[in-house]
């Protein structure tokens, strides 16, 4: 049986959609060549458009399902929650040929997902878990599909409410930071003068950190060069010194180096959030740790803290933006963190340790040594 590729356009990627799509006729044409299959069918949920797909595919010679028996499968009634996930299950109804398979990929309203197969005869014991192993592999590709899709919505999202964001602070900042020059400039010496100048300093400082924050936003390449991230950390550390000794929390970093090509300024914005975020929830007298460890084409560094760790819902959610479990917090530190890590290829996830306590995990990648 020869295999037709997904074609697209001349010189273009051809779309998530149409990824996913070509990985699904692959595996049902793989089917349909080691199996005795008049016929398949595959049922999934496609994000990019909100939308449930059917896709049908026939053995050579073999015609199409009749009307009735489209009817019959696209009314789903033959499919119960008693049906065991990624186990194939018979499916009788006079509309289908030959013998009848479904194997439900995950049960979920609307829009359940699952493999339908028209078999010319009894599948055998070890073709039925040839076909489970299959229907592992689909359900796995298409959760991956919908949750980076799911990823690249928020990273839009975010990337809008930054821009927004930046534009609506720009002037403002201005403003003050044109004032607090007239005062330092009008002002005899003394306190007075020191305050303006102080608040002068302070503007600027989150003038140059809002420039950052636009910055990400843009998805514009990175500035990444060779940089120890133990004395990035330093810095995120020394900054927030007295956040944490007000709480009596201390914080401790491995003292051997870690090398790795990134943008310097933005990586220090990831570990300032999740230092932040660490220190928030630690109780008094605790600890927060950084460790680093570097593999051959990866690092990574995990942070960990002594708090009361993080719900099923927080670990569903906790990188969305405007999710936050902070009083006053916006639920943009930890998506902006997660956008940074991945603009530098890497990846940014978060779990509980068995003996208390939350830890984010952050992975970049590492150049091989020549």
């Amino acid at each position: 049986m020869k295999l037709s590729p997904v074609r697209t356009d001349a010189g273009t990627e051809p779309s998530p959609s149409t990824q996913l799509e070509g990985v699904c006729q692959l595996q049902i044409d793989q089917l349909l060549v080691v199996l005795p299959l008049m016929g398949a069918c595959i049922a999934y949920y496609d994000p990019q458009n909100g939308q449930q797909q059917r896709l049908f595919r026939y053995a050579p010679g073999q015609t199409m399902l009749s009307a009735s028996a489209l009817e019959y499968l696209a009314s789903e009634v033959w499919l119960h929650d008693a049906m065991p996930v990624l186990t194939l299950s018979d499916l009788e109804s006079g509309f289908l040929p030959g013998r009848g398979y479904a194997c439900p990929l995950v049960h979920r309203s609307p829009n359940p997902e699952y493999l339908l197969l028209f078999a010319s005869q009894e599948l055998s014991a070890e073709q039925c878990q040839l076909v489970e192993r299959s229907a592992g592999l689909l359900a796995s590709h298409i959760a991956l599909h919908q949750r980076c899709w799911r990823q690249h919505a928020e990273i839009e999202l975010l990337e809008q409410v930054i821009q927004r964001t930046g534009h609506q602070l720009r002037n403002p900042l201005s403003l003050i930071s044109l004032y607090a020059e007239n005062l330092c400039l009008g002002l005899p010496g003394g306190q007075s003068q020191e305050q303006a100048a102080i608040i002068r300093e302070t503007v600027n400082d989150l003038s140059a950190n809002l420039t950052e924050l636009i910055y990400c936003g843009q998805g514009v390449r990175l500035r990444a060069t060779p940089h120890d991230l133990r004395q990035v950390v330093a810095e995120a550390v020394e900054g927030m010194r007295p956040l944490f000794e007000r709480k009596g929390v201390q914080v401790t970093y491995p003292e051997t180096s870690l090398v790795l090509p990134v943008d310097r300024l933005q990586m220090k914005q990831v570990f300032d959030n999740l230092l932040q975020n660490a220190v928030h929830f630690s109780p008094e007298g605790t600890a927060v740790r950084f460790r680093w460890r570097a593999f051959q084409s990866e690092a990574l560094v995990e942070i960990s803290d002594q708090g009361p760790g993080l719900s099923s819902q927080d670990l569903q959610n906790l990188f969305t933006p405007f999710y936050t479990q902070r009083p006053g917090g916006t639920g943009l530190g930890l998506a902006i963190a997660r956008k940074i890590v991945l603009d530098h290829q890497g990846s940014l996830w978060a779990q509980n340790l068995p003996g208390g306590g939350a830890q984010f995990c952050l992975s970049l990648p590492r150049p091989q040594s020549r």
